[in-house]
């Protein structure tokens, strides 16, 4: 541990964190977490995994022919709040909160040298993303049931009653309830 003592190591106090936190500048108020992105080496594969299996709906879709890439923007929104209208769905989707933003750079699904860093090997970096599911255990099977590699089950490990799974490309998932949240901590 870069020759740290273990007793040496500690988190933040709960002063140390207040102080570090200063209040939002009202002009900050209308902000919005709007996207995470991904680079993706399918989109057929990590669509059909975050729409299918995930439960996510595609929000939008946006395509560079000049510049070979597509995005495509996915969240928990129930299908009825999608406009069809075009420039309407655009705007409305850069309005939703925590979106998945996909960056498919166009050839890469048939380049066996593609790879992405998940950020969870060294160098370390990224980490996951997080849903939240009504019984992570019920979640979980029905994860295990379609194929869905996991980096850790509910019950592995020290941290009790969450999951992490892998995407296809290896970017990690956890999947967790509020309520196992709340009586954890």
């Amino acid at each position: 541990m870069s020759g740290v003592e273990d007793s040496e190591v500690k988190g933040l106090t709960k002063e140390e964190i207040h102080a570090a936190c200063g209040s939002p500048d009202s002009s900050t108020e209308d902000f919005v977490f709007q996207q995470t992105m991904f680079r993706i080496k399918d989109a057929k594969k990590s669509l059909d995994f975050y729409t299918r299996i995930l439960g996510m709906r595609l929000l939008k879709d946006l395509h560079f022919p000049d510049m070979k890439f597509s995005l495509y923007f996915l969240g928990f929104e129930p299908a009825s709040s999608i406009p069809s209208d075009e420039k309407e769905r655009t705007y409305w989707t850069f309005k939703q909160k925590a979106t998945l933003e996909l960056t498919h750079n166009w050839g890469t699904e048939n380049d066996d040298t593609t790879k992405y860093h998940n950020g969870n090997s060294d160098p370390r970096g990224f980490g996951h993303i997080g849903i939240t599911v009504p019984d992570v255990d019920i979640a979980c099977k029905r994860f295990e049931d379609l194929g869905v590699e996991f980096v850790k089950k509910p019950n592995d490990g020290k941290m009790k009653g969450l999951a992490f799974i892998k995407d296809p490309d290896n970017y990690w998932i956890e999947v967790l309830t509020a309520e196992n949240m709340k009586n954890s901590f």
